[in-house]
């Protein structure tokens, strides 16, 4: 059992607004339009990932938005690679938190969480070492795996973000109370019940919709969600920010019965 609720934060992921003014190398939609209307909705966190090929954010929306995220007093949550391409980056936009996650070029989505089976050889100690010197948050992004989290405590982040797409896809696939989802749902209460026990902050994300968002909820130790594909997707029907106040509902009413 975890020992205490802890406020849970909403980040949302704007990558895919981006992916649709890139479609046609034009400059609709805005980025900046989309932050501020998540601002406005009571958004607790920003997220964009700045990937190796640049599909979907590009430099220039990180220099731009940053200032603005930091005047409003809202955190940039910048998820990258562990390279030194995007170190470089990461130090001179400095934003309150990095979410370091793996990446393949030809992946449509990230497809699991960092191979930390022999991270302490590889440049991820580099990174969240010299992040922290700067005063920036590290999480990484995980499966849920009890292995994983010890690893990850290893490294001394603060924090994690458990891969929840698997649970997602079962739930999508087989329904919230099937056996291949109460499977999954399994690993991540053990995952909840790791992270109290390693004194790792618990964030969560991937394939999170209104009904898996507010079962995760129920998750006493979670402190922050991040979620971006359904939200621009249902956005489509009613507008980004009725969606986002949609999904914050969702995750007050999993909140409610804790």
């Amino acid at each position: 059992m975890v020992s205490s609720v802890h406020p849970l934060r909403l980040g949302v992921n704007l990558d895919h607004i981006a992916t649709l003014r890139n479609a046609r190398g034009e400059d609709h939609p805005a980025l900046r339009r989309a932050v501020e209307v998540a601002l406005k909705a009571g958004v607790d966190g920003i997220t964009l990932h700045l990937r190796e090929d640049r599909r979907h954010i590009v430099d220039s929306d990180l220099h731009e938005l940053s200032p603005l995220l930091a005047l409003h007093g809202t955190p940039l949550n910048l998820e990258i690679a562990a390279t030194e391409e995007m170190l470089a980056i990461a130090r001179t936009i400095s934003p309150p938190w990095v979410c370091l996650v793996p990446e393949k070029r030809a992946e449509l989505t990230t497809e699991g969480g960092l191979d930390l089976h022999n991270a302490q050889s590889g440049f991820l100690p580099t990174c969240c070492t010299t992040l922290a010197e700067i005063g920036v948050q590290v999480s990484l992004f995980v499966d849920p795996s009890v292995q994983a989290l010890e690893a990850a405590a290893d490294l001394k982040a603060p924090a994690v973000e458990v891969h929840t797409g698997p649970w997602c896809n079962a739930v999508r696939l087989h329904g919230l109370n099937s056996a291949p989802a109460q499977a999954e749902w399994h690993k991540l209460v053990t995952s909840a019940e790791a992270c109290e026990r390693l004194g790792l902050a618990f964030h969560a994300g991937h394939g999170l919709r209104y009904d898996t968002a507010q079962r995760i909820a129920s998750l006493a130790n979670l402190r922050e969600v991040n979620i971006g594909q359904f939200i621009v997707g249902e956005a489509i029907f009613d507008g980004l920010e009725i969606a986002i106040r949609k999904m914050r509902a969702a995750l007050d009413a999993g909140r409610a019965g804790v």
